[in-house]
């Protein structure tokens, strides 16, 4: 192809990041063309977001990738306290779960380094047909009414229905669209995070050593299905932080019983300051922000990777439908109108987490985050109780007779009918599969839309009202 002729896409995705990557491959399994474009010359080598969350688990069984994902990772080990040399006791660092059950198979957050992460990504798009383009520098964007132009330092222009913005909390993208952030500094002490190799501790417990007078605290975890440790060293405020050997192994000997020369390598290190900024929009024409782009948290929580993933989750099958002609373009307005607010809820309790004023609890599974206020949630059954499962929420797994994930897995939308309105007569609807099952006690009596993304879009005693729902949405 000459530098001169335009490379034609559906969607542009800029950034092979976590979010880029996910929805990258909703998308080719939607058949839909999108080029995924990266500014640096391969993955993302460090273990940063290393955190899958139940419901992330979930969606990447959807992807095809979930026994890849389970494979590469491990439980979260326990915490232990470490203090003048010796051991002072062992520490939970996350609350036991008590949700899951039937309604779930996930019930604990899944430990796998976001290098791994992605490779697992990057290979599953390899598989669907999808690609990336490595060493494409973004120099400017421009939009029109029938799509967007993008330029490169080098390679050929692409040209795209729409683009989306995955390429990190400093997006270039974003600054291009003048869209602005608004944040704060959750914590104004710098940060150093960095993949070593460490002999001399067990791989058994996530190691802590609490802050002292003169140092900020130490965490030496280690990242399942690797022989590394991920470190996380905290530094009084005005410290200038250099990720180098020489650094860790100072911090390491500082602060712990460890010799220098325990550290034998660093594979990755980089310097931070914690703050959390939501973007004031997460779409400007035909460009959408997702993933850091939209959203910038402290790690602490385990919330920014999972909240990306389910940005691009939600926006895909949302781009696929209106890229088919199946629905209006106005399906995409529902993308910021669903997502923004659950950034911001994230965005909290990330920063709750981080300050101490929040344990990682159930709501770090974002197994109960909903649409209910979204225009696409539409609940026509009357007289329910308060604990009733309605539409807007995500919709549960069965694990005793029927397992419903196995019946909800792939891009399309599912007709779940449950109780006495299994009986209901239902007329033909070719683009979705119905599911028939006498009883569930999650859902209850009624028939249920389940979204290709997994949540309950529209719930009713009879399909009466079905239809104007169908057209609007693509199903």
């Amino acid at each position: 192809m000459h530098s001169n002729q335009l490379d034609e896409q559906d969607v542009l995705i800029v950034g092979a990041g976590p979010t880029g990557l996910t929805l990258a491959v909703d998308l080719a399994r939607r058949g839909v063309r999108a080029l995924v474009v990266e500014r640096a010359d391969g993955l993302f080598p460090g273990s940063r977001g290393k955190g899958i969350q139940p419901r992330t688990q979930e969606v990447f069984d959807d992807l095809g990738v979930g026994e890849a994902i389970r494979a590469a990772g491990g439980p979260y080990p326990i915490g232990m306290i470490w203090q003048d040399g010796r051991r002072q006791g062992e520490h939970r660092m996350f609350d036991e779960s008590d949700e899951g059950g039937e309604d779930s198979a996930y019930r604990e957050p899944w430990m796998v380094p976001q290098w791994r992460t992605q490779e697992i990504l990057a290979a599953r798009l390899k598989e669907l047909g999808g690609d990336i383009a490595f060493g494409r520098e973004l120099t400017n964007l421009d939009q029109d009414r029938d799509g967007v132009t993008a330029g490169f330092a080098s390679g050929p222009p692409v040209r795209a229905r729409y683009a989306v913005a995955a390429d990190g909390g400093r997006s270039t993208v974003r600054r291009a669209l003048g869209i602005t952030m608004t944040g704060e500094s959750v914590d104004p002490h710098p940060m150093l995070v960095a993949d070593v190799r460490i002999s001399g501790l067990d791989r058994d417990h996530w190691h802590v050593f609490p802050p002292t007078d003169t140092a900020g605290f130490l965490a030496i975890c280690p990242l399942a299905g690797t022989e590394d440790f991920q470190l996380v060293a905290q530094f009084p405020r005005t410290t200038d932080v250099d990720p180098s050997l020489n650094t860790i192994r100072a911090v390491i000997a500082a602060r712990s019983h460890l010799d220098p020369a325990d550290v034998t390598s660093v594979s990755w290190a980089s310097n931070f300051r914690p703050r959390a900024a939501l973007a004031d929009r997460f779409r400007a024409g035909r460009v959408f922000l997702a993933g850091d782009a939209a959203h910038v948290h402290s790690p602490a929580g385990g919330q920014g990777l999972n909240t990306s993933v389910q940005d691009a989750y939600n926006l895909g099958w949302k781009l696929g439908a209106v890229l088919h002609g199946r629905a209006p373009e106005s399906l995409l307005d529902t993308y910021e109108e669903e997502r923004l607010p659950i950034a911001a809820d994230m965005l909290g309790l990330s920063t709750r987490v981080h300050r101490g004023e929040a344990r990682r609890g159930a709501a770090t599974r974002q197994l109960t985050l909903n649409y209910r206020g979204s225009s696409l949630a539409v609940e026509t059954r009357t007289d329910l109780p308060d604990s009733a499962l309605r539409a807007g929420d995500r919709a549960p797994d069965g694990l005793r007779d029927v397992r419903l994930f196995d019946e909800f897995r792939g891009p399309h939308w599912t007709l779940l009918a449950v109780g006495p309105s299994a009986a209901t007569p239902i007329p033909p609807l070719p683009t979705l599969h119905t599911v028939r099952i006498a009883s569930h006690t999650t859902y209850g009596d009624g028939l249920f839309l389940i979204r290709p993304d997994g949540y309950i879009g529209w719930a009713g005693d009879s399909p009466a009202h079905l239809a104007p729902y169908l057209s609007h949405t693509g199903a």
